[in-house]
């Protein structure tokens, strides 16, 4: 038995003292650390054995920590509200169906189009609504079905900064796609090619996603090198580290292609940058993980970056 204390990790002032012993993980110091403030939870606090450290895992347990002993010090960090991951996935996906569908269904609506001389939907405009509606469908499923995350919460703000990234775009996007004013591609093979192209990407997305479960079993935290797997559509994984990513950006390139309008391509190109950001941490990441990380592999786009 020993003690450690818990410093604020912004003045270094001593918040309180606690029993401990090598036994203890970090997750038993959290329960200890709330004992004395209630309000908080595990999720919620954060510990680092200095300010420039990484976050101490829960797992970790303090008699693997070398440089801890007797008075050592643990700097802690209120993180906030917290929200679980599949939470704030399952409201940012399933929002855009709903706005989307807003704007479909009330093309006839004069309050919403004043233009409107009640055409019904044409056959782009049918089929994008398909394309848009079956994405984010996908999506909720792969969050209810698919993904098992690494982290089981983030903080509480990111619901509504991610729910008006994707509600926002989606009604606009749906808005002047179901516009009566709405231009057509001018040929069926641009149509085509960009529904080739969406349905590609999907189904990349899709086998990829599959694929990241495979590799780390359910109730893990395991990480391995990502590889690919008897499925052809997953031999991206031999180019860039995160082929979801690249597969989701070739989705969506579709998807402009075939309708032709600006606030798809502005949502391309704006999670486009997004995704490439989260993919270069993850390949730093992995790199730094795995010694013997494949050296000519990319972050997302392959053989370039």
């Amino acid at each position: 038995m020993f003690q450690i204390d818990i410093a604020n990790g912004k003045t270094g002032k001593t918040l309180l003292t606690v029993d401990v012993t090598k036994a203890d993980s970090i997750l038993d110091v959290k329960k200890k650390h709330i004992k004395e403030k209630t309000y908080l939870y595990p999720s919620r606090i954060s510990y680092k054995l200095s300010l420039k450290d990484k976050a101490l895992s829960e797992d970790v347990k303090l008699g693997d920590i070398e440089t801890l002993c007797d008075g050592s010090v643990l700097y802690f960090k209120d993180l906030g509200p917290q929200i679980g991951w599949a939470t704030v996935f399952l409201a940012e996906y399933t929002g855009p169906i709903f706005c989307y569908l807003v704007f479909y269904i009330s093309r006839k609506c004069d309050w919403v189009y004043p233009d409107n001389e009640g055409a019904p939907h044409n056959f782009v405009q049918n089929l994008a609504c398909a394309c848009y509606v079956g994405h984010y469908v996908k999506r909720v499923l792969e969050t209810i079905f698919i993904h098992r995350f690494s982290k089981a919460t983030m903080p509480i703000g990111n619901l509504f900064k991610n729910c008006t990234y994707y509600w926002g775009f989606s009604s606009f996007i749906s808005y002047f796609i179901n516009h009566p004013l709405y231009t057509l591609p001018s040929t069926d093979t641009q149509v085509y090619a960009g529904l080739s192209i969406y349905l590609l990407g999907e189904l990349g997305n899709l086998s990829t996603h599959l694929a990241f479960k495979n590799m780390r079993p359910a109730g893990t935290k395991t990480r391995v090198i990502p590889r690919p797997n008897g499925n052809p559509l997953c031999f991206l994984f031999n180019l860039v580290s995160c082929p979801n990513y690249t597969y989701e950006v070739i989705s969506w390139i579709g998807f402009t292609v075939l309708t032709q309008t600006f606030f798809a391509g502005l949502f391309t190109f704006v999670g486009g940058a997004q995704m490439l950001q989260w993919a270069l941490g993850k390949h730093r990441t992995y790199k730094k993980e795995f010694k013997d990380y494949p050296k000519n592999r990319k972050a997302m786009i392959p053989f370039i970056l």
